[in-house]
C-alpha cells in the first residue's frame, strides 16, 4: 500500500506585519515546498503564499477550499492528494487551523482514515491572549463564537460568567470583528461590574492592545474596537 502524504497544520499571520516575527523560518522554508493546501479563504492564501514568496506562481498551486459551508461529505475529496501520497499544508484564515475553525473535521478524518499529522508553530490569538491577560491560566474554557442573536447572546453571557464564578476558570470567547464593539457592550451591561475583562485587540500588530480591567473600570474608559480583531477574556 503506497504510503500517504502528511497533513501540515500551518498556523498563519493573525494581522499585517513582518512574518519573521510570528512565523519561525523552518514553518516557511515548509509552505514553499508545498504545492497544495486546504484553506478557508483562498484570496487570504494567495496574499499570504505571495508574502512568503514561494516559489511557484500562485496558478500552478492547487488551492481547495474548506470553510463553514464544506459538508460533511465533501471532507473525503480533500484528502484525496495526501492519500496519493502528496503533503498538504491545512491553513486558517487568521491564526492556528482547526482551533475555532472548521479544520477540525478534517483533521479528525485524517486520523480516521490513518493520515499523518503534523502540528506546526505559530501564532494562536486564544493562547497569547491568555499570556498576556494576567487572568487565570491554569484553569480555562474556550467557548469560541457566542450566539449572534442578542437574547441568547445575553444568555450565553449570563451562563459563561456563573461557570467561571463557580469554576474559577477563565472564559475565553470571540466576534467577528465588525461585532466586536457590540459584544463588548452586551458584556458591561450583563455581567458584574467586578468581574474582570480582558480585551486582547489586533495581536501580533503594530495595533496591538492589551488591557485587563474590572467591567466598571471598562465603563469608565470605553474603547472602540469596531472593526478589530478581539479576543474576550472574563474571570468573575
Amino acid at each position: 500500500m503506497p504510503l500517504t502524504g502528511v497533513l501540515h497544520l500551518i498556523p498563519s499571520p493573525l494581522g499585517e506585519g513582518n512574518l519573521d516575527t510570528v512565523l519561525p523560518s523552518e514553518v516557511q522554508t515548509l509552505v514553499q515546498r508545498l504545492s497544495t493546501f486546504i484553506v478557508e479563504r483562498p484570496k487570504t492564501t494567495r496574499a499570504f503564499l505571495k508574502q512568503i514568496g514561494h516559489p511557484l506562481p500562485l496558478s500552478d498551486l492547487e488551492i481547495l477550499t474548506l470553510d463553514e459551508h464544506t459538508g460533511e461529505h465533501e471532507l473525503p475529496h480533500l484528502l484525496v492528494p495526501l492519500q496519493a501520497g502528496k503533503d498538504v499544508g491545512l491553513l486558517s484564515e487568521a491564526g492556528a487551523p482547526a482551533v475555532a475553525d472548521p479544520g477540525g473535521n478534517l483533521v479528525r478524518l485524517a486520523h480516521k482514515t490513518g493520515i499523518v499529522v503534523q502540528a506546526h508553530v505559530g501564532p494562536s490569538a486564544i493562547l497569547l491572549a491568555l499570556m498576556a491577560s494576567g487572568l487565570h491560566g491554569q484553569r480555562f474554557c474556550f467557548h469560541g463564537y457566542l450566539p449572534s442573536e442578542k437574547s441568547a447572546r445575553v444568555q450565553a453571557l449570563s451562563n459563561i460568567e456563573r461557570e467561571s464564578r463557580e469554576k474559577k476558570q477563565t472564559q475565553i470567547f470571540i466576534e467577528t470583528p465588525y461585532r466586536s464593539q457590540r459584544l463588548f457592550l452586551d458584556i458591561l451591561a450583563t455581567c458584574n461590574k467586578g468581574a474582570l475583562l480582558c480585551l486582547a485587540v489586533n495581536l501580533t500588530t503594530a495595533q496591538e492592545f492589551v488591557g485587563t480591567r474590572t467591567l466598571q473600570a471598562w465603563q469608565r474608559e470605553l474603547p472602540d474596537i469596531t472593526d478589530q480583531p478581539t479576543t474576550f477574556l472574563l474571570l468573575a
